[in-house]
């Protein structure tokens, strides 16, 4: 998704306080930024959850910090943020786009604490249908070269529609409602892509000591990654999971066409009260003759 670049760093983490003694952890995704998370944090504040979403180690400004930093400091920063949850809640689930969805699985893997999980768009691969066969076939090939300077700095801009099927939020003419990210990049470097890919086998390693529940939901035309990705991670853990398969959007589900659908199923999943239905709205009635 397209980004905003700030002039200087600055944490762009962003708290809303609930009123159920239930908490989410939102995580944006590799190069994303927490204000990709806002719309479907208001969505789940108005189901009664708190919500909190951290700004990922390294990001939040350019390529060469994102590039000081690995999927264990982004974890790092999901750890932080989860402590700080569980200190006034009493159950905290922790949903996640993409790289942000796979690290909130890695936490329930190593905390037992964690109440349930949501994973928006797995990525193993980006093996989407819009996307470089190459990207996909060489990534687990990088880690001999992973630390090599010139190597790791090379970088890929996003491809058009930029995980949007919805037209307006893809040309950015409603940036009030996600399309224009402030700290998010437009560029992803190839050391961070290996770090995806390495947080990917680590999934793989501990999804037996996954025992929470796993929302998963995916597109089926997800432009970045097929949903193959979906199904593997669901073989790959222990614990109950729900699959959702999504018919009207790409790779970014939680901003993109049906972000309604995912928050509800999201609320759902999490326990939240039954949604207050919407008012109905009555025409006047004639005045008498």
């Amino acid at each position: 998704m397209k980004g905003a670049k700030l002039d200087a760093p600055r944490d762009l983490s962003f708290r809303l306080k609930g009123a159920t003694g239930k908490a989410v952890l939102l995580v944006h995704g590799m190069t994303g930024a927490p204000g990709e998370m806002k719309v479907l944090a208001k969505k789940l504040h108005r189901r009664g959850f708190s919500v909190a979403a951290p700004m990922l180690a390294g990001h939040g400004f350019d390529e060469a910090s994102l590039l000081k930093t690995g999927w264990r400091d982004w974890l790092g920063t999901v750890r932080t943020a989860f402590e700080q949850l569980q200190a006034d809640h009493d159950e905290v689930y922790v949903a996640g786009i993409c790289v942000g969805g796979a690290l909130g699985v890695a936490l329930a893997a190593e905390e037992p604490r964690l109440a349930g999980t949501a994973v928006y768009s797995m990525t193993y691969r980006y093996d989407g249908w819009n996307m470089k066969r190459w990207y996909s076939a060489v990534t687990p090939f990088m880690q001999p070269f992973a630390n090599l300077p010139l190597l790791r700095r090379i970088s890929f801009e996003e491809p058009y529609p930029f995980g949007l099927k919805d037209e307006r939020l893809r040309d950015g003419t409603a940036a009030a409602q996600g399309a224009v990210i402030i700290g998010a990049l437009d560029r992803l470097p190839l050391g961070s892509m290996w770090e995806m890919h390495d947080l990917g086998e680590h999934i793989d390693r501990v999804g037996g000591r996954v025992i929470q529940p796993t929302l998963i939901i995916h597109a089926r035309d997800d432009d970045m990654s097929d949903p193959r990705n979906a199904y593997r991670l669901q073989r790959a853990l222990a614990g109950p999971t729900a699959l959702h398969l999504l018919d009207d959007c790409y790779h970014m589900v939680h901003v993109d066409r049906q972000r309604d659908l995912v928050a509800d199923l999201t609320a759902d999943y999490f326990g939240a009260p039954p949604a207050a239905p919407a008012p109905v709205k009555r025409s006047r009635e004639p005045a008498d003759a």
